[in-house]
């Protein structure tokens, strides 16, 4: 099972993003815990600045925008 965090301060892009790696990962029939980080530490650990990011196992692969499905698909691959 990957585990994904979604950092942000839970606003609509990165309750949005949440969904959407869900939404792939049900479609595609792979188990995920998305968990949605909100503790300001917890960006600069990654070094993230801008939200929503999202981190698989892990290692930051996206951050400021919501991401598109291909790049989702791509990281549950």
């Amino acid at each position: 099972m990957k585990e994904i965090k979604v950092l942000g301060s839970g606003c609509t892009k990165c309750v949005k993003t949440a969904e959407l790696i869900q939404s792939i990962a049900a479609e595609r029939g792979i188990e995920v815990q998305v968990v949605k980080e909100t503790n300001p530490e917890v960006f600069m650990h990654y070094g993230v600045m801008r939200t929503p990011a999202v981190v698989v196992d892990d290692e930051l692969k996206h951050s400021g925008s919501i991401p598109h499905r291909a790049q989702v698909a791509e990281w549950l691959d």
